[in-house]
């Protein structure tokens, strides 16, 4: 016997991605979430294996879903499926990831080698110094003491002519003499041409 009040209910359907995509185009956050559990798996799949880290895949998850959000009006349903669509924007968005990562690290790798240069080029320049520093004294010992004296204080204490001969209690043309004198002598002994 057949009871005309009752119909047969046909099971739902759950809706398209297509649907849940336009559904979140006009801001509807049950179709979102209801995506979001479709097809995050996916996403995270094919995130994972581009960028390998499991934090840095779900923050880029993240940032797909995020673009999914904000970006589902400019889905077209004629050029594609949904989830083509947005397995794009996951498959773009590990790329990048992966790319900022190595310009990161490149960058990181480039001026490490640049302290690392520079920080072996002051070694190499205090050591030089320090040599030639070394150098100029065992040539500074070959003068005259008065000519060590009045070249200690015009190029190790910065004095002019008439401040040194002032300091030495002598005449201005003596305190140049001194001077030109133990120059001569130090870049003979130097081997400054």
């Amino acid at each position: 016997m057949r009871m005309p009040w009752l119909r047969t209910v046909e099971p739902m359907t759950p809706p398209s991605h297509e649907e849940l995509i336009r559904l979140v185009a006009l801001g509807d956050e049950a179709a979102f979430s209801e995506l979001y559990d479709a097809v995050s798996a996916r996403v995270y799949g094919l995130v994972r294996r581009v960028v390998r880290d499991p934090s840095q895949s779900q923050e880029v998850t993240q940032e797909v879903f995020l673009d999914v959000w904000t970006q589902a009006v400019r889905f077209d349903a004629d050029r594609g499926k949904a989830m083509s669509w947005i397995l794009v924007i996951a498959h773009r968005r590990a790329v990048d990831r992966v790319r900022a990562s190595q310009a990161s690290q490149e960058r990181d790798l480039r001026e490490g080698a640049k302290e690392y240069q520079a920080s072996y080029d002051d070694v190499a320049d205090t050591v030089e110094s320090n040599l030639e520093a070394e150098r100029v004294q065992q040539a500074l010992e070959t003068l005259t003491a008065s000519q060590q004296e009045a070249i200690r204080l015009a190029y190790y204490g910065g004095y002019t002519h008439q401040e040194v001969a002032q300091l030495l209690d002598i005449p201005v043309g003596t305190a140049k003499t001194r001077i030109r004198d133990g120059m001569i002598k130090l870049r003979d002994r130097l081997g400054v041409a």
